[in-house]
Order: structure tokens, then sequence, then C-alpha cells
């Protein structure tokens, strides 16, 4: 099997100082694509450039203190891209892949972090500029091998995916532009919702975001924003889907999904 998980740190200190790293010497990922990293190449040094036996690949943003996405991997890549070549987002460190090529197959794992619009009109804008840009990027990788992107799309695509879907109507992440684009790259993009795939009815189990306020992750007032979105190849060989919440490292649950490579 290899397993493969994604999980939004909001800040790798934070997440390291309430277990991340004992969690992942027990869980054994092959890979751990991780979001909203929120530190700069000194503050890895020495500290964050592996975990857990695993070696990191990232792209930290510009601004200190933000955003930032990164793979843990125990396997060696063949090449790292770093960045999709949008130079508006690229300086915000939204995208890494990391590729595991041999003569026998192409595949990649994608680690994203897609913009937030919560915060005002303005970033919503540039989640929609995000969108424009990252959905030709995944088309053409499409073409070209086969891939797994995890991340934290901020956007919840059905009603299911999140607790209180009739008043987010009008709310970042629930849009209705949004959720277009969403079911635009899974039907239209030819990719696959791998943990959809394998849970279609999930409802409350499928939450993987709490906000901070009003006791939402004692009440279970969540959302699904974490995803694996895969080549439909790829995903056809995924066996099982966990959302890991006994413990908690941010406001973010890891998404573990087991994939059979034994047939790939």
């Amino acid at each position: 099997m290899f397993k493969l998980t994604t999980l939004n740190l909001n800040g790798i200190r934070s997440a390291t100082s309430k277990g991340l790293h004992d969690w992942l010497e027990q869980h054994k990922p092959d890979c751990i694509c991780v979001q909203e990293v929120k530190a700069q190449q000194p503050d890895l040094a020495g500290k964050f450039e592996s975990l857990a036996g695993l070696q990191g690949y990232f792209q930290l943003a510009e601004k200190k203190g933000y955003s930032g996405v990164g793979i843990y991997t125990q396997l060696q890549p063949s090449d790292v891209r770093i960045g999709y070549q949008n130079a508006e987002f690229d300086a915000e460190g939204r995208c890494v892949e990391l590729r595991f090529d041999t003569p026998q197959r192409k595949f990649s794992v994608i680690s994203a972090y897609f913009p937030s619009g919560s915060s005002g009109p303005e970033r919503q804008e540039a989640k929609y500029r995000f969108l424009d840009s990252f959905y030709p990027h995944l088309q053409q990788l499409r073409a070209e091998r086969e891939f797994v992107l995890c991340g934290d799309v901020n956007i919840a695509h059905q009603e299911i995916d999140l607790k209180n879907f009739k008043g987010n109507r009008k709310n970042s992440g629930f849009l209705p532009e949004e959720r277009a684009w969403m079911g635009k790259l899974l039907s239209d993009g030819g990719l696959v919702d791998v943990y959809r795939q394998l849970e279609p009815e999930a409802t409350e189990a499928c939450y993987t975001w709490w906000s901070n306020r009003g006791q939402a992750y004692a009440k279970n007032v969540g959302w699904r924003l974490d995803y694996q979105i895969a080549t439909p190849a790829l995903a056809a060989l995924a066996r099982k889907a966990e959302i890991y919440k006994e413990q908690r490292f941010s406001d973010h649950a890891p998404l573990i999904i087991d994939y059979d490579f034994s047939s790939f």
C-alpha cells in the first residue's frame, strides 16, 4: 500500500508542538502533503527539513508567517517542481510537485493550498484568479502523467460537505462559482474526488476543518475542505480513506488514503 496523507498545519511550529512528529512516527505515511507551513527557510533549517524520517520539499511564501506548502516523503523523487509558473501565486507559496518516474510509469504527488476569500472581496477575487490559472495547469499535467493533488482547496463542493450549508450559500468556500469550478474539474476536467469515490454518502464524518469559534469542533460543525483529487487510473487504486480526529494538530484534520500500487 502507498499511504498518502494531507494536512493543513496552520503553522509547522505549532503542529509539531502538538505531537505531529510522534504521530508521524506511528502512522508511517509514504508521503504527507502539508499546507500553511507559515515558515521561512531559516525557520526550517536544522529543524523541519525532515520529519519522522521523511524528507521535506517546500515552496514557501515570500511573506513571513504566511501560506507555504510542502511534501514529506520516504521515496526519492525523480524531479521536484516548485510552483506552477504563476508569479502572483508562486510568491504566496501555493504549490509543490514531486515526480516519481520510472521507465514503467510516470506519476506525481502535488501539495496545494488554494487561497481563502473569507477575509474580503479582494482576496475572493484573488481566489478566482487562482482557480482560473490553476485549472489549465492541472489539465496540462493530466495530459502528461498520472497524479494525486492533495491539499486544502478551501471549497466545500456539495451540501453534504458542510454542516450549515443553508447559511453559507453566500460565504466564501461555498459560493456557487467555487462549487461550479470544482464540479467542472471533476467532470470536464476528468479528475476524481478520491474520498467521495470511497465514501459517497458520508456527511458529518467527512469534515476536515472546524472554526475556532463557538465550540465548532466539539459540536462537529465542520467543513470538508481538504481533498485528494486524482487522475482516474490512480483513483481506481484507492482502497481506504480515513480522517484522523483522535488528536488535533491544527484546525484541520489529516486526510489519509491508502492506494494499492501493486498493479500500477
